[in-house]
């Protein structure tokens, strides 16, 4: 028998079927940050939540007065692990003290990102999550084989040009996939 290697999914989107019933993750796009033989490490990008970058800098610099445009920018929903820890997606190009570059976007887990976006020299565009979602080694293959979640190549302008409420139907329609149309009891006839 042929020896398959594994396919992994760094740098794709997870599309979260219609069926899943993980309250996570129901109604998610998830980002694949990592995904090897040890596991799988995600954000999901569709989910903001009610704090914004104004609330996270009062936190971290409560002696400086945080610009009023930072109330207007959203913080992400992650993922259920490590709910403290904040992830910035943005495009490549600035480097901070914490960044990993992940093919054309780059992941920054260090405050002066945050600083810089609030001083308005960060990145031009941005995505901000607290915490994230991961998955135990083989994990993630198991949930795929079950039909859990669909994957779709990473599109920058997925992340950063289109409004969250309408990333997971953007990313589904790249498959040419109405995700209206697939009921809770796919894959139950």
């Amino acid at each position: 028998m042929k020896n398959v290697s594994p396919t992994y999914l760094k740098h794709h989107f997870l599309i979260a079927m219609p069926h899943m019933a993980d309250p996570n993750f129901a109604h998610t796009l998830t980002y694949i940050v990592e995904h090897t033989a040890n596991g799988a490490m995600g954000l999901v990008v569709n989910r903001p939540q009610e704090l914004n970058l104004a609330d996270i800098l009062e936190q971290l610099r409560p002696e400086v007065e945080p610009p009023l445009l930072c109330q207007h920018v959203p913080i992400f929903i992650g993922g259920p692990v490590q709910t403290d820890r904040g992830f910035v997606l943005h495009p490549s190009g600035p480097k901070f003290q914490a960044t990993v570059d992940l093919d054309g976007v780059s992941l920054s887990t260090s405050q002066d990102v945050l600083f810089a976006i609030a001083d308005g020299v960060g990145p031009q565009k941005s995505l901000i999550a607290l915490g994230y979602a991961g998955w135990e080694p083989g994990q993630l293959e198991a949930e795929l084989a079950d039909n859990a979640w669909l994957t779709c190549p990473f599109d920058a302008d997925i992340l950063f040009n289109t409004s969250s409420e309408l990333r997971l139907e953007a990313a589904a329609s790249r498959l040419g996939v109405n995700l209206s149309l697939l009921t809770s009891q796919a894959g139950h006839a």
